[in-house]
């Protein structure tokens, strides 16, 4: 699963720190989002779009790997 994370982080000028405490999770689930090697819960993806108002499809694209 691609993600847009990170692009949104940067254009709230947001550290993974900061959007780890938002989002109550730690800065290093961030880290494993952004570099896909962590695919995050409904709830977390729902939370996310929320912080970044935006809607959850913007920050999550599933990949045609995922379909395996």
């Amino acid at each position: 699963m691609k993600n847009n994370i990170k692009v949104e982080r940067a254009k709230m000028n947001m550290t993974q720190a900061r959007l780890a405490e938002m989002s109550e999770v730690s800065r290093q689930t961030i880290n494993a989002m952004e570099l896909g090697k962590y695919v995050p819960s409904t709830l977390l993806a729902l939370k996310l779009a929320k912080i970044f108002d935006t809607d959850v499809r913007e920050l999550f694209e599933l990949e045609k790997s995922d379909w395996k």
